[in-house]
């Protein structure tokens, strides 16, 4: 009951992070604003979650994982209702912020998954909730498309009302308390370099193609996320009872884990993002100048979104895969061979994308890889930790992958704005064909990156014989 629950709150969750992408022109139309403050509707999103994940994690490991979890989901809950009745643009951002809060689902049910189950059923049981992060966000995108094409934005959100408040009510009545709990003062100073400093990183990163990377906004915004972090990093080096231990995440396994979710982040965002996109296009001629388009299928935001339903389905599989293979293996190498399905999806693309069927046996591999990949990374970085770390070490992993996607979307709208067909701004194929190539190069990377995360087999022999005789001493 308690891994059906956790797994209901994810999915209700993801499906609020990508139900308003294929709404936002219709937001923009509706709402009567500009591209630019309608991308904040989920450029908000992403930064209020990046800096309350680690927060309500750490929070949870102090306080209790199940009373911040009632918490993220009431906060998620309350943004949902307050969204569906937005009367301007300022009002939904607004509103979005709030949702942004419950983004500490993940590394809270992780922790909760952590506390209660027995070792054994760990890896299956993170697999699975992992996994529902990319099912939700797929069939996000699917449900937005019919929902935009017959009937009101506002359903967006109340759809997402229904689902969390059904998981709130959910987990505040069938799941326990963890008895795992670390007693500490609150570092308050270290929250608010760390938010600051994320929240300067994300904007310069998502607004650097309206305002120009050169710009002295971007400029100093950067200047401004590099200064904060390294003095959150000295500060956290120093305070009795830091919010994030820098040493813990300096080690070898947290470190490399971390990196590669940056990496998937990347190469994930960046292929989910440009799959719509590509098949959206109306091929044949340009409405403008009469150019012609050789690549796309004209798709409708419905059709869109059924592309990536091959991708939710291999999700729901894979994530328990992935769980079973790493207790036997170790989770380094599902982690490594998901990247290697993302970077072989990418690269397929990159190649054959001239028939929708391309595209759609493209889909399961990537949705193979991105589950194996999410699954791995959470239940690595559990095992790392001890138990009282368990909230913050995961938000700060969910944190890397938001980073990741930023960038990674980044990129590929400056590749698409950059190759155009001449006359127009309609993207050619050569943006999409390099975004994906790119795309694959990074998973390949983030790959060879996985296989390092944990040390020789001698070392690790090492360390037992170590650990044994220290604990017979």
């Amino acid at each position: 009951m308690t891994l059906a629950i956790l797994t209901l709150a994810g999915i209700a969750f993801a499906l609020q992070q990508t139900m308003v992408i294929p709404a936002l022109p219709t937001l923009q139309r509706d709402l009567h604003t500009t591209t630019t403050w309608v991308t904040w509707v989920l450029t908000v999103f992403l930064l209020v979650a990046s800096v309350a994940t680690p927060v309500l994690g750490k929070l949870g490991d102090q306080y209790g994982k199940e009373r911040l979890l009632v918490i993220a989901l009431a906060l998620f809950f309350i943004g949902s209702i307050g969204a569906a009745g937005a009367w301007n643009i300022w009002s939904l951002i607004a509103w979005r912020a709030v949702q942004g809060a419950g983004a500490a689902v993940f590394p809270l049910s992780y922790g909760i998954i952590r506390d209660e189950f027995p070792a054994e059923k760990v890896g299956v049981a993170i697999g699975l909730v992992s996994a529902v992060f990319g099912i939700g966000g797929g069939f996000g995108i699917v449900l937005s498309g019919v929902i935009v094409d017959h009937t009101s934005w506002r359903w967006l959100f109340i759809v997402g009302a229904v689902g969390i408040g059904t998981a709130l009510v959910l987990v505040h009545r069938f799941i326990p308390e963890s008895p795992i709990k670390t007693p500490s003062r609150v570092d308050y100073l270290g929250a608010t370099l760390m938010s600051g400093g994320l929240i300067a990183m994300l904007v310069a990163l998502t607004e650097g193609e309206n305002w120009g990377w050169a710009s002295g906004r971007i400029l100093g915004l950067a200047l401004a996320a590099v200064g904060l972090l390294v003095v959150w990093g000295v500060v956290e080096l120093r305070v009795e009872e830091p919010m994030v231990d820098m040493r813990m995440l300096a080690r070898r396994e947290i470190l490399f884990t971390n990196i590669t979710a940056l990496i998937a982040g990347f190469a994930m965002f960046g292929t989910f993002v440009l799959v719509p996109n590509f098949v959206e296009t109306p091929h044949g001629l340009s409405t403008s100048l009469q150019r012609v388009v050789h690549y796309g299928f004209h798709a409708s935001a419905t059709k869109a979104g059924l592309y990536l339903l091959p991708s939710s389905f291999a999700l729901l599989f894979a994530g328990p895969l992935a769980g079973l293979i790493g207790r036997r293996v170790g989770f380094k190498w599902p982690l490594a061979a998901g990247m290697l399905l993302v970077s072989i999806s990418a690269a397929s693309l990159t190649e054959l994308h001239d028939k929708p069927w391309q595209i759609l046996a493209a889909m399961p591999v990537l949705g193979v890889g991105v589950g194996f990949a999410f699954a791995a990374m959470a239940t690595l970085i559990t095992e790392a930790v001890r138990p009282t770390e368990t909230g913050v070490a995961t938000g700060m992993n969910t944190v890397m992958r938001t980073v990741g996607g930023v960038v990674g979307g980044q990129v590929g709208a400056a590749l698409l704005a950059a190759h155009t067909i001449a006359g127009t701004n309609v993207p050619s194929v050569d943006g999409f064909t390099i975004a994906f190539a790119i795309a694959a190069v990074v998973a390949l990377v983030g790959a060879g990156v996985a296989v390092f995360i944990t040390p020789p087999r001698l070392r690790r022999r090492e360390r037992l014989v170590v650990a044994t005789s220290e604990a017979a001493d």
